[in-house]
């Protein structure tokens, strides 16, 4: 009986080490991705469906840039239209069901040009050919298939003007000339712009006129800390209007705005937590369907049984990922559905309503596997004043949470904030072995206007303590190596690097600044015209300087270069609208003149941001090389 037990006991030993030896695997780290494989092109993206539903088109990769294709649904091949060599596609449309508009700038300069073409490559055209003007979308006119309203700065470059332009032409009339202060203009259903809004940069006022013909009335006077933003108009009554309003509340949410009385009529969905995010509405159907919202990460609530359906076939045809419908047809019986996860860019399909049938149309980057991939977390921790601070963490896949090399991300804008996904910077550098820490600090947006206000004139000050207090946190939860923590970030998130270098320099073994402001006297002085109307609020939201000269100098880390130990990388585009290459030439400037280590990237074809792909390829590289060089994280022999 004795040996009966025994070897019951032995068998069940072995099983249980068998099965943790095949467990095992999974404990163990995934094999070294090449960087290219996550910075380099989809196969497809950004699909489209033309307003009759018989066509799809997408961006997809030739000489490495991307350009616009069209393919039949039904057949197999697909038709490039465009030709672009030397800067991708930055965006495109239908303008028709025969007719394609997109854009593109030059270099990084963000004076972005329409174009169309035909779907079958034909009469290629440049709507708008003027040099160092920058031009915008505000209405397709969908039901006008010849024209579509457009903005430009062409007469001014501090301000936008709306032209009626013909898509086939090229022919335009100015339809409305701004008078000096108009930020936003907004057409009805009809395509007549209806509603305006005007900043005098710290002073936000809604205009409205009852029709094309009529002048426009100031309805509304807020201050720009105040949210009354209007979404599109009624399809009832042409006097109401769905709007995103944190009037008289903290959070934004949906409401019904009565624009003859200039008052909410309808709180149709607010959120206690967070913000109103994206609305959802039937175009067909004159409904509005529903609205999502951005917690731990993006959540819906539907107003429409039809919608909820919708979402719901999609979610059990698609179980295991995130469902967003991205694009209609005129006639809403064809929808093209984009899925995601934290550990992939997911796919495209196309699903047809009536015949309940989905097909797939494009992994996006298949080549990344998701059984690779690391999982993103989302975190809350306490700053040193009190307040709860949302973010994410990736902790590297086969490595024990405890004294790992740590890369600290702190987001851009900084009016902005990270989100649950695919991200492919997070990615890699969880894939070298390294933990990657973001943080939605006080100014991040989404958690409401007082959140929001807290980050006024705190750049350098409790912003970056937020931050700090975040990596502090890792290091108490024992995850982090306090000796192998590297921040990076890009613009803000840039600044935030440096910053965190100059006023925390033990708290850092080296830093990347990715297109980040280093001087607030000089990125004041040189933000692009267009942004010139809204210099009052940046006054009121960063500092002046004349005024806050001393918080300014105190906040700029340029001034305290003599500060900085850890070893630096710096990235920059020589055609950078909103960070001035002058910006990170005075920080290497100020640092070489200390001797301390400092590796500085810049690209002569680029802007705010490395678009191009063989650049990208560059910068990843590099950053690996100097992570693996001063945190230790794992690195691919052959680069």
């Amino acid at each position: 009986m004795r040996k009966l037990i025994f070897m019951t006991l032995m068998l069940a030993f072995s099983l249980n080490f068998l099965v943790f030896c095949q467990t095992g695997k999974k404990e163990q780290q995934p094999p070294l991705i090449p960087m290219e494989d996550f910075f380099k092109n989809p196969t497809k993206t950004s699909f489209k469906l033309s307003p009759d539903g018989e066509h799809i088109a997408f961006l997809q990769p030739w000489k490495s840039r991307l350009n616009v294709f069209v393919q039949k649904i039904g057949e197999e091949q697909a038709t490039r239209i465009t030709s672009a060599e030397n800067r991708d596609i930055a965006g495109f449309a239908w303008a028709n069901d025969q007719r394609i508009i997109y854009v593109q700038d030059k270099a990084g300069d963000e004076n972005f040009k329409l174009y169309a073409v035909n779907i079958d490559g034909s009469n290629p055209a440049v709507l708008t050919p003027f040099e160092k003007v920058r031009v915008g979308i505000i209405d397709d006119l969908e039901d006008d298939p010849e024209h579509m309203i457009i903005q430009m700065n062409k007469r001014d470059p501090r301000v936008f003007d709306a032209y009626r332009i013909n898509i086939n032409t090229g022919e335009m009339e100015m339809i409305a000339q701004n008078p000096g202060n108009i930020s936003q203009w907004i057409t009805d259903w009809q395509g007549d712009i209806r509603l305006a809004i005007t900043t005098d940069g710290v002073n936000t006022s809604l205009l409205y006129r009852k029709d094309k013909n009529s002048p426009f009335k100031t309805i509304l006077t807020t201050n720009f800390k105040e949210t009354m933003q209007p979404l599109f108009f009624s399809f009832e009554d042409p006097t109401i209007i769905y709007a995103k309003s944190n009037l008289n509340r903290d959070k934004q949410a949906l409401v019904k705005f009565d624009l003859d009385n200039a008052r909410e009529l309808e709180v149709i969905y607010k959120h206690p937590e967070v913000d109103i995010a994206g609305v959802m509405y039937s175009k067909k159907r004159k409904v509005l369907t529903g609205a999502s919202y951005v917690t731990d990460r993006r959540r819906y609530v539907f107003f429409d049984d039809e919608r909820r359906q919708l979402q719901t076939e999609l979610e059990k045809l698609l179980p295991g990922y995130e469902v967003a419908v991205v694009d209609f047809n005129k006639n809403e019986d064809k929808c093209l559905v984009r899925t995601y996860s934290d550990k992939t860019r997911g796919s495209y399909f196309l699903y047809d309503l009536n015949s309940k049938q989905l097909t797939h149309l494009a992994d996006i980057s298949p080549w990344l596997k998701e059984e690779y991939m690391a999982e993103m977390q989302p975190i809350t921790f306490k700053s040193r004043d009190g307040l709860t601070i949302h973010g994410y963490l990736t902790l590297p896949k086969g490595l024990e949470p405890k004294n790992l090399p740590v890369v600290v991300n702190p987001h851009g804008g900084p009016w902005y904030r990270d989100v649950w996904g695919f991200n492919p910077e997070v990615q890699f550098l969880a894939n070298r072995g390294y933990a990657v820490l973001q943080i939605n600090f006080r100014g991040s947006t989404g958690y409401g206007k007082k959140f929001w206000e807290l980050s006024f004139k705190q750049w350098g000050k409790k912003m970056q303590d937020d931050i700090t207090d975040g990596v502090q946190w890792l290091i108490k939860q024992g995850i982090a190596d306090p000796k192998r923590i590297a921040i990076y970030g890009g613009s803000y998130g840039g600044y935030a690097t440096l910053a965190g270098l100059a006023f925390t320099p033990d708290l850092y073994a080296c830093g990347i600044d990715y297109v980040g402001v280093s001087n607030l006297f000089t990125f004041l002085n040189t933000i692009p015209p267009y942004w010139k109307p809204y210099l009052d609020m940046f006054h009121e939201m960063v500092g002046h300087p004349q005024r806050d000269s001393l918080l300014l100098a105190e906040a700029s880390p340029v001034f305290h270069a003599d500060k900085i130990k850890a070893p630096l990388f710096i990235a920059q585009g020589a055609n950078d609208p909103r960070v001035n290459k002058a910006e990170s030439d005075q920080m290497v400037e100020a640092l070489r003149k200390r001797g301390v280590e400092v590796e500085y990237m810049v690209k002569d074809n680029e802007g705010h941001g490395f678009r191009n792909e063989e650049n990208r390829f560059d910068f990843y590289r590099a950053m690996e090389k100097f992570l693996a060089e001063h945190l230790g994280g794992r690195m691919m022999e052959k680069q």
